[in-house]
């Protein structure tokens, strides 16, 4: 009787230990897959700091190289007032009656002219072109139209007239060109329009 006893004890307690040998494996397993979960959250994270770290790097190098290469920008706009201003000056010096056809005149328009080309020359070097706009198409990026002119002999929306002069810092506008556009004369569009009608 005391071995049969015994025995149902050694059963009891040996079932139990294999429950929780079970138990334990299957609580191994749940930590394997919990820690290969976490081990791929882990890696994702790590992606995608890696790739924004990589994104980082590109803006500031992008930053970098357009601080490099468009620095001057605004004070390339600000000297283009130096340009004008000449123009002015020039404009103003061959209206004026009193210097007309006078040496005096001659000499400072010549010595105004040689100023301006060193002014250009500089610019060129630092990539500041003009905007060629005479008897080109009106392009909104270039051009800015402040009035119309009645002309049959041009294309209409075609620049005829060009009230200041734009210009480009490498492929940047740094002020459109102030033009005057053709149109056709209204006398043309009526009588069209009346043909049309009838």
């Amino acid at each position: 009787m005391e071995k049969e006893q015994n025995k149902e004890a050694e059963k009891e307690l040996n079932t139990p230990s294999e429950n929780t040998e079970s138990d334990i494996n299957k609580k191994e397993e749940d930590d394997e897959i919990n820690i290969e979960d976490q081990i791929k959250v882990l890696e994702d994270k790590l992606a995608r700091t890696l790739a924004e770290m990589e994104n980082q790097r590109r803006r500031y190098e992008k930053e970098k190289d357009d601080a490099f290469e468009y620095g001057g920008f605004s004070f390339a706009r600000e000297s283009l007032n130096l340009i004008d201003n000449f123009d002015r000056a020039k404009q103003s010096l061959e209206s004026d009656e009193k210097l007309k056809n006078s040496d005096a005149l001659k000499k400072t328009l010549e010595h105004l002219d040689i100023i301006k080309k060193d002014l250009l020359s500089i610019f060129k070097k630092n990539n500041i072109d003009e905007i060629i706009s005479i008897n080109k198409k009106l392009d909104p990026n270039l051009h800015q139209a402040m009035m119309e002119i009645e002309d049959n002999n041009k294309e209409p929306g075609t620049i005829v007239q060009e009230i200041q002069k734009g210009y480009k810092m490498k492929d940047r506008l740094l002020r459109p060109s102030l033009v005057a556009v053709s149109k056709k004369t209204e006398k043309t569009e009526e009588k069209s329009k009346e043909k049309v009608d009838k």
